[in-house]
């Protein structure tokens, strides 16, 4: 009886070890001749977008540096999530990808997205960060961020910010300025930009907050003025570079939308390596810079561990400023 229980346990090892080998040999082979067909890459929101606008440019350049067709899927709904979950549930070999931002960051903190994403999804590369500024009309008596907090310490509730909806990175960042320098900014929800800067022009609200390319027409046409930059320093461009940071004002808050791509947590090392090589190679190709160009953004490339590092910085922040602020609750009282 022990002899017979002795040989069928070594028996049951060998099976192990065999394959064991086996599954070794099948994922050395796959790393090997990875990528042997064309990558998917999840964009989770609408056609025409900025994260569609930078990952089919994306598509066009990856060819040469990965050997494979990237083909973009639009996987609309719930303000990401769908999308999100999508990659969540995907295979873990390399061949689906997706756009990240930082909505991916927000949504598992506003409601049940099926996943906490921050934890769930890996970034690999970011490819564009577009810092945010603060906006006010021409004729307003503020010409800097500091006279404008220092007139909102003397008038609280007179100063009104618009932003693109309860939760969205322009409803934040007015909530970061409010709770880092004290003052109270009552806060207007709106469908989008435009129909914040429409309410802007028409004297509704008093501030509003945008990524600099989103302004740079009516800044030029001078119905506009720029009064901070929420970045670690100045922006290049020639129409910004004069306007001081948050920080240089007194308000230490940095806040920027960046759009990079994602993958399921846990792609085998070998096929990862290779994955992020071409990555890199494509989002600083010449070529793709010059297409982010001719849609009005600068390629901000991250590698992984960079990216990783904000990735985790940001989260950790705006989970701050969601508790801090009510947020949430305003978004879970709407639904209502």
């Amino acid at each position: 009886m022990r002899k017979t229980i002795g040989l069928s346990l070594m028996l049951l090892c060998l099976i192990g070890l065999i394959s064991g080998c086996g599954t070794r040999e099948a994922l050395a082979t796959a790393a090997e001749k990875y990528p042997d067909k064309p990558l998917t890459l999840i964009v989770p929101f609408a056609p025409g977008g900025a994260s569609d606008m930078i990952a089919r440019a994306l598509g066009e350049s990856a060819y040469k540096h990965l050997g494979q067709n990237v083909i973009i899927k639009n996987v609309l709904g719930a303000g990401g999530i769908l999308g999100w979950n999508e990659l969540v549930e995907s295979k873990d070999d390399g061949y689906t990808l997706g756009m990240v931002d930082n909505s991916a960051l927000l949504q598992p903190l506003y409601e049940a997205a099926g996943y906490h994403y921050p934890s769930a999804l890996d970034p690999l590369v970011q490819i564009i960060d577009l810092p945010v500024i603060a906006v006010v009309r021409s004729d307003s008596p503020w010409n800097s961020l500091s006279e404008l907090v220092d007139y909102a310490k003397q008038h609280p509730h007179a100063v009104k910010f618009g932003h693109s909806g309860l939760g969205n990175g322009t409803h934040l960042i007015g909530e970061m300025v409010a709770q880092n320098t004290g003052i109270t900014l009552d806060q207007v929800p709106f469908k989008g930009t435009s129909e914040s800067l429409a309410a802007l022009l028409g004297g509704h609200i008093q501030l509003m907050f945008a990524v600099a390319p989103r302004m740079q027409e009516h800044v030029k046409s001078g119905t506009v003025k720029v009064i901070g930059v929420a970045a670690t320093k100045r922006i290049n461009d020639p129409l910004y570079s004069n306007v001081p940071t948050f920080r240089e004002q007194g308000a230490d808050v940095i806040f920027s939308f960046f759009w990079g791509v994602g993958a399921h947590k846990g792609l085998p090392p070998e096929i990862k390596a290779k994955l992020l090589a071409g990555l890199e190679k494509t989002v600083n190709d010449p070529e793709y810079i010059e297409n982010m160009r001719k849609l009005g953004m600068e390629v901000n490339y991250l590698g992984h561990e960079d990216f990783v590092q904000k990735w985790l910085n940001e989260t950790r922040k705006l989970t701050k400023v969601v508790k801090g602020s009510g947020i949430a609750e305003k978004i879970a009282e709407q639904k209502k």
